[in-house]
Parts: structure tokens; C-alpha cells; sequence
């Protein structure tokens, strides 16, 4: 026996009548907007502009569909330059081209994706030859794939390198 007591003097739960643990819901409260949180928004850069800016880079619907995704598809110009680009110049390194590296990258994320728990977001590793003017060997890097919505709330799926914004 405890010295607590739990409700009008009774200090044992087997004492205490059924109408002890009734539920009383509260009273529903009006929902609340992200504005009446924190205020109005200071700046806003849609996922259109980004694309616009070259911040982001568009994945063709085509090769992302025969790639396996059913949404959109784009990069970060930083993913972009470090995992597909790749020049005439680029192939003093070692013959590639940009097409089989987004194609690497788009199947390397696609099968991440799928292996994943279903989260948001999942990381992807693959190998690329880096574009440093004299490596010939591939070497490992991570991208960061996540789902979620454009500017009208439709699905798509953005790929970055980890900890880009």
C-alpha cells in the first residue's frame, strides 16, 4: 500500500468505482496556422523558382518514369555538379557522360527508396568518379532523398547532397 492517495481519500486502485477513470474530453480547441505560431512569412522561394534559378535541376519526366518514379524528380545544383555532371573535358579522366551518371543516380536512389522504412526521406549510396581533373576510379558518396510536397502540394521527390538545405 502506498502512502498517495488517488482520489477522495482512497489510496488503493482497487477501490475506486467505475466512474473513477471516465475519460472527459476537452473541449476542441480552433485550429492554429503556422502564421499564428510565428507570423506572417518574412520570405518565401518556391520549388518553381528554385528550378528557375538553376538552385534546383528538373529530372525529365521520361528517363525519371523508366527510371521507376511516378513523380517528379529533381537535383540540387549541388548534387547535380557533384554526381551527374560531366563534360568533353572530363573526359580526359575517364570516358562518362552525363546521361549514364543521372541514370546511376536516379536507379541508385530509386532502389534506396524501396529498401527504405518508408519514411520521408532516405539516404543513397552510390559510387561516381569524382570531377577533380585526374581520378580514374570511382569513389562512394551519399545523396539524401526526400519526398515531399511542390508548390501545390503534390508529391515530388528532391535529391541533395546530406546536410544541404
Amino acid at each position: 500500500m502506498t502512502d498517495k492517495t488517488l482520489i477522495d481519500g482512497t489510496a488503493n486502485p482497487d477501490d475506486l468505482g467505475p466512474d473513477a477513470t471516465r475519460w472527459t474530453p476537452e473541449p476542441e480547441q480552433p485550429a492554429v496556422s503556422v502564421d499564428d505560431l510565428f507570423g506572417e512569412a518574412i520570405h518565401g522561394y518556391s520549388r518553381a523558382r528554385a528550378l528557375a534559378d538553376g538552385v534546383m535541376v528538373a529530372v525529365g519526366d521520361d528517363i525519371a518514369r523508366e527510371a521507376g518514379f511516378g513523380v517528379p524528380v529533381a537535383l540540387t545544383a549541388a548534387a547535380w555538379a557533384d554526381c551527374v555532371a560531366w563534360t568533353d573535358e572530363d573526359n580526359r579522366q575517364t570516358y562518362q557522360d552525363e546521361s549514364g551518371r543521372l541514370w546511376d543516380v536516379l536507379r541508385m536512389t530509386h532502389y534506396a527508396i524501396r529498401r527504405s522504412d518508408g519514411g520521408r526521406s532516405c539516404t543513397v549510396e552510390l559510387y561516381r568518379v569524382p570531377r577533380d581533373g585526374e581520378s580514374h576510379e570511382s569513389e562512394q558518396a551519399w545523396l539524401l532523398a526526400t519526398c515531399g510536397p511542390d508548390d501545390e502540394g503534390e508529391p515530388v521527390i528532391t535529391i541533395s547532397l546530406p546536410g544541404e538545405d
